[in-house]
C-alpha cells in the first residue's frame, strides 16, 4: 500500500506544525487508499547539519542520519506541514531535507502551508527545493492565513475550505506517488 508521511516541520516552541499536521493525519486517517504517517521534525534528533560527505553520495556517518534515511525511504510520497518564516521555509525542516537526496527521489510531495500570508511565500521555495531533489510537487495546496484559521490566541481552528482543499492535494499526491512507482522500483 501507498505510504504517505505528514511532515510536522516546525521544532519552534508553542509551534503551530503540530496542531495542523495532527489535523492532516486525522483526515488522511479516514481514507482507506494510503497509509499515513505522522512525522514531527522535532522527534528526529537531528542537529544541524553534521555530516561530512554530500548526501548525494548516500554515504552517512552518524546513526541519527541513518535512521531518518530509513524513515524517508521508506514512504512514497509526503505532505510538509510548513510554517512561513521570514519570507521563505522553516529552518528546521531545511535541515532534516537536506540531510539527504536520493530518499527523497521520484516521490511526490504536497503542502499545507501557514502563516501571516498563509505561508505561501515558503511553498514556493520548497516547490523549487524539491524541484532539485527530483521530486514531483502538486499543484494543490492548503493554505492557513493566521487571520481565517486560527484564532485570537493562534489555536488552530480549520474552515469547510481547509478540509476541501487538504482533500485535493491528498487526492494529486496519492495519484503521483503511484504514476512515479516505477521509477522507485
Amino acid at each position: 500500500m501507498t505510504r504517505i508521511a505528514i511532515i510536522a516541520g516546525s521544532t519552534r516552541p508553542n509551534r503551530n506544525a503540530r496542531a495542523v499536521a495532527e489535523w492532516v493525519h486525522e483526515q488522511a486517517s479516514g481514507r482507506d487508499d494510503a497509509q499515513f504517517e505522522l512525522v514531527d521534525i522535532a522527534d528526529q534528533g537531528l542537529p544541524l547539519l553534521d555530516e561530512p560527505v554530500p548526501p548525494a553520495m548516500g554515504q552517512y556517518a552518524h546513526e541519527h542520519t541513518r535512521a531518518w534515511a530509513r524513515k524517508v525511504a521508506s514512504c512514497d510520497g509526503f505532505v510538509f506541514v510548513t510554517p512561513e518564516y521570514n519570507h521563505s521555509v522553516p529552518a528546521a525542516l531545511k535541515n532534516a531535507v537536506d540531510y539527504l537526496y536520493a530518499e527523497w527521489n521520484n516521490k511526490s510531495i504536497g503542502f499545507v502551508s501557514y502563516g501571516s500570508a498563509g505561508g505561501t511565500r515558503a511553498v514556493e521555495a520548497w516547490r523549487l527545493i524539491a524541484a532539485e531533489l527530483q521530486m514531483a510537487d502538486v499543484r494543490a495546496q492548503v493554505v492557513l492565513p493566521f487571520g481565517s484559521e486560527f484564532g485570537e490566541d493562534l489555536a488552530f481552528t480549520p474552515t469547510g475550505a481547509a478540509a476541501e482543499a487538504l482533500t485535493e492535494v491528498l487526492d494529486q499526491v496519492l495519484a503521483w506517488a503511484g504514476a512515479l512507482r516505477s521509477l522507485r522500483d
